[in-house]
């Protein structure tokens, strides 16, 4: 994704058994997103 796309609707798998989405978020002034591998895996 370039700087400045908007990112596609999902959901994860929060804390317990609430789920996130990003439309929970809609409206603040900036989200950063980021992803990394499984802990304890290599990469």
């Amino acid at each position: 994704m370039e700087i400045g796309t908007v990112a596609p609707a999902f959901a994860l798998q929060g804390t317990g058994e609430d789920a996130v989405t990003l439309a929970d978020f809609r409206g603040r002034k900036n989200v950063v997103l980021v992803f990394y591998p499984m802990d304890s895996t290599p990469g």
